[in-house]
């Protein structure tokens, strides 16, 4: 790797240490790829020989077999970053009879996989959505994952005379049912130190601290080696939702809250939502559950804007993080701004670290007139 890039990798077990040195040696190359909402992958692509210690000890003895964790780590500039933290799912071997041609790819998912192979039933008497999340969350505490859930927006505690909350399958799927419900996501994000992760459990976060701004045409200034936009003006929707009144049987229109409360505006002038349609399936759901979930769809549907592009890591001289804050500048006054980092995806060769990258705005125009830093 280039002096100012140094990659990390670690496997084991349970707990993953570093990988012997001819193992290090024979890595080619490193794909990540991070999305909001959505578990991470990543793919490792070794060089191996029939003579090679790949092929002679580390694959016949279990190494690479799925289950085993994989923990990446890239220092760039000084700045260490943990990129992924998950188990193997799947090995391909592609032998060659040139020597060092061969190729053994190794691909797994982020620690979540781990909560998606059992189907358990379990009920939550009297527990709101964010103390049954750390519930399932604690029981993987041995991988260091750490949940972070924060309340909905609208309290909703359910009453064991009425209602029991009931898991009936896996624990991902049960906790993604509940984030999909009020509007919130849930992803493993690895870090801040190998061996840890954070289970959150919220809406998406479109406040805080700020990535170093994407440049464009700003010659050697410029930061991204490409970015474009585009603008769908049906990708808005205006969900509205209808309940029936339990006595008198009449059906009442209630206002969606305003969807600022999970999505911040990061546009000055907002997209217009063309499109109107009712919140399905509200049978049997109080009206904090129907203003919740016609919230949760409102939300998921705001964002009209959105980014694709590709940067050069060790000219930017960060790793640009999903999941976080970016802005934009030299894309002119409709693009320029903040923007939300949907989606990453790290491609790492020797002496080469590129990242290609999904924003997402809900409109057009910056909300301040400099973009920083």
């Amino acid at each position: 790797m280039a002096s100012d890039l140094r990659l990390m990798l670690l496997m084991g077990p349970v707990l993953a240490v570093p990988v012997p040195a001819p193992l290090a040696d024979a890595l080619q190359s490193v794909r990540v790829t991070t999305s909001s909402g959505r578990a991470s992958g990543f793919q490792l692509a070794f060089a191996v020989s029939a003579r090679s210690v790949v092929q002679r000890s580390l694959l016949p003895l279990g190494f690479f077999d799925p289950g085993i964790r994989v923990v990446l780590v890239a220092v760039v500039s000084g700045t260490p970053t943990v990129l992924a933290d998950g188990i193997v799912t799947q090995q391909e071997l592609s032998p060659s009879a040139e020597p060092g041609a061969g190729v053994l790819t190794v691909t797994g998912e982020d620690l979540s996989v781990l909560m998606d192979v059992r189907h358990e039933r379990e009920c939550f008497p009297g527990l709101p959505h964010q103390a049954r999340v750390v519930a399932i969350c604690a029981k993987y505490a041995a991988y260091g994952i750490v949940p972070a859930a924060v309340p909905p927006v609208l309290a909703d505690v359910p009453d064991p005379l009425e209602h029991i909350p009931v898991q009936a399958g896996t624990d991902l799927e049960y906790l993604r049912a509940m984030a999909s419900e009020v509007g919130h996501v849930f992803f493993l994000e690895p870090g801040p130190v190998p061996g840890s992760s954070l289970a959150y459990w919220g809406p998406e976060v479109r406040t805080g601290p700020v990535q170093p701004a994407l440049t464009l045409g700003a010659g050697a200034a410029a930061t991204a080696e490409s970015l474009s936009f585009t603008y769908d003006g049906l990708s808005r929707t205006q969900y509205a939702v209808d309940v029936t009144e339990p006595v008198s049987k009449v059906r009442i229109g209630l206002p969606v809250p305003d969807v600022s409360l999970l999505h911040p505006p990061l546009a000055a002038r907002p997209a217009v939502a063309l499109k109107q349609e009712p919140v399905p399936d509200l049978g049997g759901r109080s009206v904090a559950e129907a203003l919740l979930l016609g919230l949760s769809r409102t939300a998921s549907s705001a964002d009209a804007v959105r980014g694709n592009g590709r940067l050069d890591v060790l000219r930017y001289g960060h790793v640009l993080r999903a999941r976080r804050l970016v802005g934009v500048r030299g894309a002119g006054p409709a693009y320029d701004g903040l923007y939300y980092v949907s989606s990453v995806t790290h491609d790492i060769r020797r002496g080469e670290y590129k990242q290609s990258f999904t924003l997402t705005r809900d409109g057009l125009g910056p909300l301040t007139p400099v973009v920083i830093p």
